[in-house]
């Protein structure tokens, strides 16, 4: 049942009611007509009676004006008690301390206590209060801007650079407050098993990912995506150098097709690749592929049978890939999809910033990079 809204009564409706009362009207019609409670309405009859006034304060007993007295004193001695250490403090302290328990005690005995000017404090606490909101702000914009990804170290990281130096806790409780979830709470799906590559070829990668110069190690895989009502894959091609996608292809089946497209999608001299490195998915030990990396001369390196570790950087893309742009989409058709990955991956690529790569976009740390070999 909903919990029906306060009304507040004016004093000319109190006398209104009152007087229908005293002329005859029933107490049982008045209360169901005017919907009013029988306290409500008994109260204001006794008023009326007593006091010929609907204040409060006069109808107290000199019993009830005492205890209001001994409340009052006791509330300004509680308050004297929580803030005394703060009167002898510097005049920052002090207004700090009003604004930490403004919402318990009255501002303007605090100011008279701590002999702080109102004028003064609420300058600065309008200030604060401005600033606030302008981090809430800020906090609501980046997390939005960010398609929902972003916790708070990124957060934290995108304060920095427009100059608000906010803590991580401080973040995550503006986040709390505002209903800011990142979609990385989300749960997880795992992806399906494919048949297993029995290729001689041996992990030259080994995993080492770290410290490759650009295009000399890229790595793939593939993940899949519902369109309509049917599965739908999903191939990227990823530079160890920067963790740049610099090749990705979408289409109904999980196939080497779907690779030798990818690579058709890079905006490179594909001679410039030297490591091409996967898991053993049979999707991608196939003639087409092995004549386009002879082709162009890039070498083969192909992860141990049932070790994931051994395409680590793949394999964590791919799960942000399917957090942060497949889990919240519903794609209609192939070219909704083909269009969303388009999008998502200029994104990536452009826009979110990498732990890995010291909180910067792959372009950005690529750019960085060559600006600092050519000085």
């Amino acid at each position: 049942m909903e919990k029906r809204a306060r009304r507040s009564f004016s004093k000319e409706f109190k006398e209104q009611v009152v007087k229908l009362y005293l002329t005859g009207k029933p107490r049982n019609e008045i209360i169901k007509e005017y919907e009013l409670t029988p306290s409500a309405f008994d109260k204001w009859i006794r008023q009326h009676k007593e006091t010929g006034s609907f204040k409060e304060k006069d109808n107290r007993t000199p019993e009830q004006e005492e205890l209001i007295r001994l409340r009052n004193q006791n509330k300004q001695l509680a308050m004297e008690n929580d803030i005394f250490k703060a009167s002898s403090a510097d005049h920052g302290t002090k207004i700090n301390v009003i604004i930490n328990n403004r919402h318990k005690y009255s501002i303007s005995a605090m100011c008279t206590l701590l002999q702080v000017p109102r004028s003064t404090y609420y300058y600065v606490a309008t200030q604060r209060d401005n600033r606030d909101k302008e981090i809430t702000e800020a906090i609501i914009k980046i997390f939005h801007a960010s398609r929902r990804i972003y916790g708070g170290r990124k957060i934290k990281e995108e304060l920095d650079d427009l100059g608000y130096k906010v803590s991580r806790r401080r973040i995550g409780r503006i986040m709390k407050e505002q209903g800011l979830v990142s979609k990385y709470t989300m749960a997880q799906f795992k992806p399906q098993k494919s048949q297993v590559n029995e290729d001689v070829t041996t992990n030259t990668l080994n995993r080492e990912f770290d410290n490759r110069e650009e295009l000399e190690v890229v790595v793939s895989d593939l993940t899949y995506v519902r369109v309509g009502q049917k599965w739908h894959y999903i191939c990227v091609l990823i530079d160890l150098f920067n963790r740049e996608i610099i090749g990705h292809s979408s289409g109904p089946n999980k196939t080497a097709e779907l690779v030798t497209r990818a690579f058709a999608s890079v905006r490179t001299n594909l001679h410039r690749l030297k490591l091409f490195h996967t898991d053993r998915g049979s999707e991608f030990k196939n003639k087409s592929i092995d004549e386009a990396l002879d082709t162009f001369g890039i070498e083969r390196s192909l992860s141990a049978k049932g070790t994931p570790y051994d395409n680590a950087v793949a394999e964590a893309t791919f799960k942000t890939l399917k957090t942060e742009f497949i889990l919240d989409e519903q794609f209609a058709s192939q070219e909704a999809l083909d269009l969303g990955l388009f999008d998502y991956v200029n994104w990536y690529n452009n826009i979110r910033i990498h732990g890995s790569l010291g909180y910067q976009t792959p372009a950005e740390y690529k750019k960085n990079r060559v600006v600092h070999s050519a000085s």
